[in-house]
């Protein structure tokens, strides 16, 4: 039987036969669930829809039929996917090829054709070698990804992890570049930032908890054997906690890193020896967060120790393990700047931090303990440290973009101070001077400032202009103003996109983020309410067409900011949505859970359950004259659960009293970033504006 139902006929779903029209959308059968906490009693009416096997007839038909309903409302309405999806089609040049990078014997780089969907990777010393053509690999998946190039040391391997469901959790493979052939050798379920050892015997990686998908366990595997012979080298007991690996660039070490929002330790495997034992830099403590960098004759660390909010540079020596009172500082933690992350050099300390929520790069001169700053040009941009893999190189690279300037990477040398582009990314049908970008301070209700980055087609008459308003505000993750060229179709339809920063990010340093987080994370969600309004009550954007957009826990935004203001925008787009805040809180066989306690709360503490159920999406629909919305999934996700959005929109659907269309569209292969493949991404961000410009 065809499990795609024709919307022509009555469908038969779940318990009960509807005719699905617009104004009939799907109804899935209740079955009340009982949830208790603290005294405290909620119920669930779809509770039901989980389904960790995600293979239940019942509820893929019912996912089905939500995507068969909002098919049914993009064919009866104005067809601008096809129209915006050419347009960002039409931006791809023919062919595109990233920055040539020096490693060892060889220059490493990828390319991509404008009708491909994924990239083929080379390298080239005298000829060009394809290392991985993956348009290849993918023929006839569903769901392709590739992550985690990694060539071996003595370059005649390729180590490489594959994603066939969007669940990350990756089969590792070895290509030998000899003869294009697989090694017999495969490590299933693992991270794919897997780590060669020195001689190219082993393969150190990262492997998760299969229940929760907390990354907790590091092993040791050896070329030519059995993943079951693999040797474990540390298991995290902590449930809070994750494990990351990085490689130092003097490929002397790799970093074990143990972390949580507010605690990190670190610990060193010697390259040349991975079966020596760990060695452990700091033993964690709350509230500590660093992080290392081999620099050679000292190691270097970003540290918060002694109450260094935007962290401070320190250095110490190898004897100084677990001694931080031996350890000196290099750069003071300072008010004014935030430090995000550093590269260490020969001679140099090469330092992003922030300075009014605005991305900077500094140097220090170790020697002479000089600080100097690059000076950039745009008023608001992003910019990243990209592609520094050696440490004894004279010079570094970054990135630069802005909300009209298209990606370049720059090239500084660390003793001439010459800066020059290297590489800039092709746009095509994209003209800078087409466009203005501006930055605003907005007032929110407690008197804090925060900033929001605008941009616009030049001649759009702001005050009656629609506005796309996109927030974040989680996990210290900053919402910078680089280069979005699928924004592209709505500036010229006459849009203006804004970009609030919101307190949850770190944009305007660690303080940032502590006043957007846990007990104070109602804080985000009023931010950004007021910098709409702000603008709006500033004559920028029409308050009849307003509309706003997030994901992940941007989606978590969406959801609380229409409970809160159900008039205020007139439709919203909220994609892989943690909208079940408390539910999945409370439950640690969620994957993830326990590792975001010091993000959100600890339900087992009442005053954190009680201050979670304020805001909660999922808990606080009510009777309201809801916006228009379109939420997004996909039934792999791991990082929110397919069933959050899922049970969202049929209760937030049954509860608005506006007649406004809720969607749910789902990819019933795809993880947290959608669909796999270039094209197929932008088919779905054509998708959602369609959305937009259907009920503008």
């Amino acid at each position: 039987m065809n499990k795609f139902i024709s919307l022509s006929l009555s469908i038969l779903i779940l318990n009960g036969c509807y005719e699905m029209s617009i104004n009939n959308p799907p109804k899935p059968k209740k079955i009340p669930y009982k949830l208790e906490a603290h005294g405290d009693i909620r119920i669930d009416d779809y509770y039901w829809m989980r389904d960790d096997t995600r293979s239940d007839p019942e509820l893929i038909s019912y996912l089905e039929s939500e995507n068969d309903y909002f098919q049914n409302w993009r064919d009866s309405n104005i067809d601008y996917e096809s129209s915006i999806y050419k347009e960002l089609k039409s931006m791809i040049p023919d062919e595109e090829e990233t920055l040539r990078v020096k490693d060892g014997s060889f220059y490493y780089y990828s390319r991509i054709k404008a009708n491909e969907q994924y990239s083929t990777y080379y390298r080239n010393s005298s000829n060009e070698e394809i290392l991985l053509d993956v348009n290849r690999e993918a023929e006839g998946k569903e769901f392709y990804n590739v992550a985690g190039l990694n060539i071996s040391p003595d370059e005649n391997l390729l180590l490489y992890g594959e994603d066939l469901n969007g669940r990350r959790e990756y089969t590792l493979r070895i290509k030998n570049l000899k003869n294009n052939s697989l090694l017999e050798d495969e490590i299933v379920k693992a991270s794919p930032s897997a780590i060669w050892s020195n001689d190219s015997e082993y393969i150190i990686y990262a492997k998760k908890d299969e229940e929760t998908l907390i990354q907790n366990q590091i092993y040791l595997h050896k070329l030519g054997t059995n993943q079951d012979e693999d040797k474990l080298i540390y298991k995290e007991s902590d449930n809070e906690f994750n494990i990351w690996l990085s490689e130092s660039r003097t490929k002397k070490y790799i970093y074990v890193y143990i972390e949580k929002t507010n605690s990190s330790e670190v610990w060193l495997m010697d390259k040349s020896d991975p079966l020596k034992p760990l060695e452990l830099v700091l033993k964690r403590s709350e509230g500590h967060l660093y992080s290392v960098e081999d620099g050679g004759d000292y190691f270097y660390a970003l540290s918060n120790h002694n109450d260094a909010k935007n962290f401070k540079v320190m250095r110490f020596k190898g004897t100084d393990f677990n001694d931080i009172d031996k350890w000196q500082n290099v750069l003071d933690d300072r008010e004014t700047h935030y430090i995000e992350d550093m590269l260490t050099f020969t001679n140099h300390i090469v330092i992003q931090s922030r300075f009014d929520g605005i991305p900077i790069i500094e140097i220090l001169d170790i020697n002479s303990n000089k600080l100097s700053e690059i000076k950039m040009n745009d008023e608001v941009y992003d910019l990243g440290l990209a592609y520094n893999n050696d440490f004894n190189s004279s010079f570094f690279r970054y990135s630069y973009s802005s909300l009209k300037t298209t990606p370049q990477i720059y090239r500084y040398d660390l003793y001439d101070n010459e800066n020059k582009v290297v590489w800039k990314k092709q746009v095509n049908n994209f003209l800078d001077t087409n466009y203005e970008v501006k930055r605003i301070k907005t007032l929110a209700r407690d008197k804090t400032e925060v900033p929001v980055s605008i941009v616009y087609k030049k001649g759009v008459d702001l005050e009656t202009a629609p506005l796309l308003i996109y927030g974040y505000g989680s996990y210290g993750i900053n919402m910078d103003s680089g280069f979005r060229s699928s924004i592209t179709p709505l500036l010229n339809r006459g849009f203006i996109f804004a970009i609030a920063q919101i307190r949850g990010g770190a944009d305007m340093g660690r303080y940032w983020y502590e006043d957007g987080r846990m007990m104070k994370k109602n804080n985000t969600f009023f931010d950004f309410i007021d910098a709409t309004k702000f603008l709006i009550e500033n004559g920028i954007g029409n308050p009849e067409k307003l509309f706003a957009t997030g994901g992940s826990a941007g989606g978590l935004l969406m959801g609380a900011v229409i409970n809160y203001e159900p008039e205020l925008y007139k439709g919203i787009v909220s994609a892989v949505p943690f909208v079940d805040v408390l539910t999945t809180m409370s439950d640690e066989s969620i994957p993830l859970t326990t590792f975001e306690y010091d993000e959100w709360g600890n339900p087992e503490n009442k005053d954190e359950y009680m201050y979670m159920k304020t805001y909660s999406p999922y808990d606080n629909i009510y009777k309201a004259n809801y916006p228009s919305v379109l939420v997004t999934t996909s039934l792999f996700d791991s990082q929110v659960q397919y069933f959050e959005p899922a049970k969202y929109v049929p209760k937030l659907r049954e509860n608005s009293t506006s007649g406004n269309p809720i969607f749910l569209s789902i990819n019933l292969v795809g993880g947290h970033g959608g669909k796999s493949g270039r094209l197929e991404s932008l088919k779905e961000i054509a998708r959602d504006y369609s959305f937009i410009l259907n009920i503008e």
